[in-house]
C-alpha cells in the first residue's frame, strides 16, 4: 500500500490495543458476568459479528456474518428464491426472484433503503463484471432484475433489503445465489492493490487504514486533470456508493457514505465508513454521477 496509508507501526499499535481490550473482556466475563439471561446486542444494519461474538438464539438464528457478507441465500428466515440456475451469455437477460419470509410466502413490504427498496449486484467469480441495478418488483412480490450481457462463467448475484414488517422489520439482510453462464471461462487476474485509479478521465484516490473485522473511516479523492472534481451530482441519496467484495470467496460489503449531501456540487473528497470481516483482496467499486452520466470506478485494496 502507498504512503497514504498508516505506517506498520501505527497498525502495531492499534492491534495491541485491540488485544488488550479483547484480554480485558474475557478478565470481565470471567469475574462473574454470567447472568444467563440470554440478553444480546441487537444485530446493527450492515455489520457482522466475528467468532468472538458467536450467535445468539435471540436473534432468529442467523449466524455470524448472516447480514454482512452475502454468501447465503437464507438468512433469518429469509430465502432468495429463483429458479433460474442459468442466464445466456452474450446478451442482455432478466434475472427473475423472490424474497420469502419465514412464512414461505412472498415478502411484498420493503424499507426505503438509499432511494431504493431492493439493490442487486452482478459479479463474476474473478471480480469482474460488475452490474449494480434495481430490479422493479410485481404485486404478487416476484422481482425482475434487467442484466447486462454477461460473459461465460459463474456469477454470483446478490440481493440487499430491509422488510418493513415481520420478524426481521428494520434489519438489513444480504442474499445471494450463483448462477452459471455457458461457455469457456476465461478469468482475468486481480489488478494488484493501489490507493488510486482512473475512469472517463476522472482520478479517484483512497486514503485510510483498513484492518480485517474493525470499522475505519476511508476518504476518497476525487480529481480530474489534476483539479478537484467539485461537480460531483446526488445519486441514490448520496454523492457516491462503494460496494466491495473479497477475493475467493465473493463477500459483499457495503461501506456506507457518511458525507452530507447538501446540494447538486458535491465534492472533491468524500468520506465512507468501512468495514470489512476478512483481511485479503477486496475490489471496490466506487460509482458517482457528474452531467448526468454515471461513473464506475474499479480498484483493489489490501487489508491486513
Amino acid at each position: 500500500m502507498s504512503s497514504s496509508f498508516l505506517p506498520s507501526s501505527s497498525r502495531r499499535r492499534t492491534a495491541v490495543a485491540a488485544l488488550a481490550a479483547s484480554a480485558l473482556a474475557v478478565t470481565l466475563a470471567a469475574c462473574g458476568s454470567s447472568s444467563g439471561d440470554g440478553s444480546a446486542m441487537p444485530g446493527m444494519p450492515g455489520m457482522t459479528t466475528t467468532s468472538a461474538m458467536p450467535s445468539m438464539g435471540g436473534m432468529d438464528g442467523m449466524g455470524a456474518m448472516a447480514s454482512g457478507d452475502g454468501l447465503a441465500a437464507t438468512s433469518g428466515g429469509y430465502t432468495l428464491a429463483s429458479a433460474s440456475a442459468t442466464l445466456p451469455a452474450g446478451q442482455a437477460s432478466d434475472y427473475r426472484f423472490t424474497i420469502t419470509g419465514p412464512d414461505g410466502k412472498p415478502v411484498t413490504g420493503f424499507a426505503v433503503d438509499q432511494t431504493k427498496k431492493l439493490h442487486f449486484y452482478a459479479i463474476r467469480s474473478d471480480l469482474t463484471g460488475f452490474q449494480h441495478v434495481h430490479p422493479t418488483m410485481a404485486a404478487d412480490g416476484t422481482w425482475t432484475a434487467p442484466l447486462a450481457a454477461l460473459t461465460a462463467g459463474t456469477w454470483r448475484l446478490f440481493a440487499t433489503f430491509t422488510p418493513d414488517s415481520g420478524s426481521g422489520r428494520g434489519t438489513d439482510f444480504v442474499l445471494s445465489r450463483t448462477v452459471t453462464v455457458p461457455g469457456r471461462p476465461v478469468d482475468t487476474a486481480l489488478p494488484a492493490a493501489s490507493t488510486s485509479t482512473t475512469v472517463d478521465g476522472y482520478t479517484v484516490t483512497l486514503t485510510g487504514e483498513l484492518m480485517a473485522g474493525m470499522a475505519h473511516p476511508l476518504t476518497v479523492t476525487i480529481t480530474s486533470d489534476g483539479k478537484p472534481v467539485t461537480d460531483l451530482e446526488p445519486y441514490l441519496d448520496t454523492y457516491a456508493h462503494l460496494t466491495a467484495f473479497h477475493q475467493g470467496d465473493g463477500a459483499f460489503a457495503h461501506l456506507h457514505p457518511t458525507t452530507a449531501v447538501t446540494g447538486a456540487h458535491g465534492g472533491p473528497t468524500l468520506s465512507f465508513h468501512a468495514e470489512l470481516a476478512e483481511s485479503g483482496n477486496w475490489r471496490l467499486f466506487l460509482q458517482f454521477q457528474t452531467a448526468g452520466t454515471l461513473h464506475t470506478a474499479a480498484i483493489t485494496v489490501h487489508v491486513s
